[in-house]
């Protein structure tokens, strides 16, 4: 009765194989998520393979490590559901699924579950290293499947050489190939997606509608780009990049929040000037919706709208890289005649919060009289001579503008902003704080400027009659190097000077900045824009369709052929005799179909006296093990490889 040998028990090799195929699947699906969350699924991946290296584990202790690694991931992610959670639970099941593999099958299985994670890995980030790890991952899944194939049939092609290997597989991807190009290329593009990709648990880094001062230094930490512009003619000096976000109108004492009413309501006439900048934005994802423009946008491009403070903000989620042609101005008389209900949000304050600041405020107020411009003025002369900056403060207390004001004098940002719109609310003066980035460092490679996470940055805007809305920066006037400057520009060449020599992080994103433009800023637009440059202008949907259908059938063609121009032998040791046999042929000492291996290599030997002391016992070892039922080996394998006449 023949045995399964699925069944039977997997040898230490192939196991190894197993295992690394697993680790490496995994490892682009752990970069994506939580470190700590990551490290501890690593760890766990490390110990179940070793616990159950010789046995797999009782069947409770598998049930009771299932438990902990959900446990363990929902502390960490929460019990909100997301693809970040979802990849989270993949990556811990993938980890303790070896605990329950032993045979052949087990480790399909095993390989089979692995290969979800590099795919849900592009569910995070579809960046160059996230696709590597992928084809990397896919082609030691593909190894292994052949090595676990070979060790089933009971062949001698396990022995092969990883080369060998390697070689043969590269084969097969490469028979494939044309046909994967067609799809990308060709195959009808939707503008919209037919299903939504669920939100994340945990949100990414980016500008959010709320600012609790204290509260981005994670994201003053994270040199991450969060959007690289593109100028198109003139563009603004260092210290005007401002890049405006979500603007904050709402203060409950502790945390500044966005007037959701303002958002409904319709953008305010454009100021005019003769400055125009023209640029193009490739904008990071970050699952929400607020994006940021140049200080001040004439107009929201499609698929964006502008809210009554030039908050600019997408029409959906961007969980994906978007691009966005602007056209900005420098702020000058914007909206100088500010109606009932904004004046009334700009001045509001809660009540019992930060005595000391209001006090300030009735004393600067009661002797600069009606001159707004003096208590602005007064206010940031008080803050360059008096205050510092710091990335270090402490937790803030129930009165954190008088704490910041009067007490600590340091802080960052956040602090600045906040304490400066209170300080002008109490005198009177309608106020508001407005978030986004400043500044930015030039690629000299690519010729395109970078804004990274760090570079986040928090202003006031305050009314004074005849002018508008006026751009105040408290932090600026404390520590103009921290807002305007950065260490390469500091450096380099500055913010006019020549490009600065590139260094390898300028390089590395100019690479990423091309895998956005060629890759995931392929949509539906520029592929009905393909055949551009060849006259034809657009193409439609039924065009794309046959295009796409000649290429298809033509890739299949070609995948048909190359597999039907003969079968290839499946036994490898029989296939290397065939190859030997053939050297000797074009020698014209070709083998008989009906002729013995033995007899075909005395007839040899004779006519080529110098083979007989090699091809004789080949043919003899080779007989006894394709005819004999002798047992091979992996130098037979080899040697018949490597004989030559």
């Amino acid at each position: 009765m023949a045995t399964d040998i699925s069944r039977e028990r997997i040898d230490g090799r192939s196991r190894l194989w197993t295992l690394a195929t697993a680790a490496l699947s995994l490892l682009p699906l752990l970069l994506q998520i939580p470190g700590g969350l990551a490290s501890a699924i690593a760890l766990a991946a490390v110990l179940v393979s070793a616990l159950s290296w010789r046995k797999p584990m009782p069947a409770m202790l598998r049930l009771l490590l299932a438990l902990l690694v959900l446990a363990a991931v929902f502390s960490q992610m929460g019990f909100r559901f997301g693809r970040d959670t979802g990849c989270a639970l993949l990556a811990a099941m993938i980890a303790i699924k070896p605990s329950e593999t032993s045979t052949l099958r087990d480790a399909r299985s095993l390989i089979g579950f692995a290969l979800f994670a590099p795919f849900s890995a592009f569910l995070l980030d579809q960046g160059p290293l996230t696709m590597l790890l992928g084809l990397l991952s896919v082609l030691c899944a593909l190894l292994t499947l052949q090595r676990l194939a070979d060790v089933e049939s009971q062949s001698l092609a396990g022995t092969a050489t990883p080369l060998r290997a390697l070689a043969a597989v590269g084969k097969l991807m490469a028979i494939g190939l044309p046909l994967v190009l067609s799809v990308f290329w060709l195959f009808p593009r939707l503008g919209s997606p037919l299903w939504g990709v669920p939100e994340r648990a945990m949100s990414r880094p980016g500008l959010s509608d709320s600012m609790t001062p204290g509260g981005w230094l994670d994201l003053m930490a994270d040199d991450n780009p969060a959007l690289r512009a593109e100028f198109f003619g003139p563009r603004p000096a260092l210290q005007d990049m401002y890049w405006r976000g979500p603007v904050l109108w709402d203060f409950d004492g502790r945390s500044w929040t966005q007037a959701y009413a303002m958002r409904q309501l319709p953008a305010a006439p454009p100021p005019r000037s003769n400055v125009v900048w023209d640029y193009q934005i490739e904008f990071e994802p970050t699952d929400r919706r607020q994006l940021v423009a140049l200080d001040l946008p004439h107009a929201a491009p499609a698929g964006a709208f502008l809210s009554q403070d030039y908050s600019l903000y997408s029409t959906t989620p961007l969980n994906a890289l978007s691009r966005w042609r602007l056209r900005s101005s420098p702020p000058a008389n914007f909206q100088p005649q500010l109606d009932a209900g904004a004046r009334r949000r700009a001045l509001e304050l809660p009540a019992g919060y930060n005595p000391r600041t209001l006090a300030l405020a009735r004393q600067w107020r009661h002797e600069a009289g009606t001159d707004d411009g003096a208590i602005v003025r007064r206010a940031l002369d008080w803050v360059k001579r008096e205050f510092a900056y710091t990335l270090d403060t402490p937790l803030p207390g129930r009165n954190s503008v008088d704490e910041f004001l009067f007490d600590q004098k340091q802080g960052y940002c956040e602090h600045f902003s906040s304490s400066f719109v209170v300080l002008m609310r109490a005198s009177g003066i309608p106020a508001r704080v407005v978030t986004g980035f400043v500044g930015g460092v030039r690629n000299p490679i690519g010729g395109y400027w970078v804004v990274r996470n760090m570079d986040a940055h928090a202003w006031a805007e305050v009314w004074l009659a005849g002018r508008g809305w006026v751009r105040v920066d408290p932090t600026a006037a404390v520590a103009p190097e921290r807002v305007y400057d950065t260490l390469e520009e500091r450096l380099g060449a500055g913010a006019g000077g020549n490009d600065p020599l590139p260094t390898l992080g300028d390089f590395s994103d100019w690479m990423r900045r091309g895998w956005n433009d060629l890759v995931l800023g392929f949509n539906a637009d520029r592929q009905q824009r393909l055949l551009q440059p060849f006259g034809m202008d657009r193409l439609d949907g039924g065009r794309l369709g046959a295009l796409f259908a000649v290429f298809a059938l033509a890739a299949l063609g070609w995948m048909g052929w190359l597999l039907a121009r003969g079968e290839r032998e499946r036994d490898p040791l029989l296939r290397a005799w065939h190859r030997l046999t053939r050297r000797y042929a074009r020698l014209g000492l070709a083998r008989r179909p009906h002729e013995p291996a033995l007899d075909w290599a005395e007839r040899v030997a004779a006519a080529r006296p110098q083979s007989a002391d090699t091809l004789i016992p080949l043919s003899r070892r080779f007989a006894q093990t394709r005819y004999a039922a002798a047992v091979g080996d992996a130098a037979l394998l080899n040697d018949l490889r490597r004989h030559r006449p």
